[in-house]
């Protein structure tokens, strides 16, 4: 009896965090870099009537600095292109204040399992497996993010898919 327990017990435990991205949504993605460093987090973006679809942190390791992300698509053809940020300041800024707490900024790509590269999704798409942020690593170093207490081991531009969050 006690073993049938156990069993019913890991199997609620497995059911509440997927394992694979397919069986986690774009908003619950959790990702991290190769070294373990750096934490992707999506979090819901709170409003159907956000400008923004995709929200985001990445925890810079052990330092407690968290980095805010947020993905708006723009272009021609429409296409996601993320921002990270450093302690903005809020309300009205200038392009100058926004440029200088801006950590990167570019198009975010996904790699599925076959190695396809796209483009980041809704976040009530299912998850991608990998996220990439061209140059973000170079970015990162060259930014107010960067130094003591702060980001001072490099970031991969690539994130795997670790689990989901809620």
């Amino acid at each position: 009896m006690i073993r049938g327990r156990n069993v019913l017990f890991a199997s609620i435990v497995f059911s509440a965090a997927p394992a694979v991205a397919d069986e986690c949504i774009q908003a619950q993605a959790v990702y991290a870099d190769p070294a373990g460093t750096y934490e992707l987090r999506f979090e819901p973006v709170g409003s159907e009537a956000a400008v923004t679809s995709n929200h985001f942190k990445v925890k810079v390791g052990d330092t407690g600095l968290l980095l805010e992300g947020v993905v708006m698509q723009s272009g021609e053809p429409l296409r996601a292109n993320g921002i990270v940020m450093n302690d903005c300041p809020t309300g009205d800024v200038t392009g100058a204040e926004l440029a200088a707490c801006t950590v990167w900024q570019g198009p975010i790509y996904t790699v599925d399992k076959a190695g396809r590269i796209g483009l980041l999704q809704p976040e009530d798409a299912p998850a991608a497996d990998q996220i990439l942020l061209p140059d973000f690593g170079p970015s990162l170093r060259e930014s107010r993010a960067w130094g003591e207490g702060k980001g001072s081991t490099d970031s991969s531009d690539v994130f795997r898919f670790k689990g989901c969050g809620s």
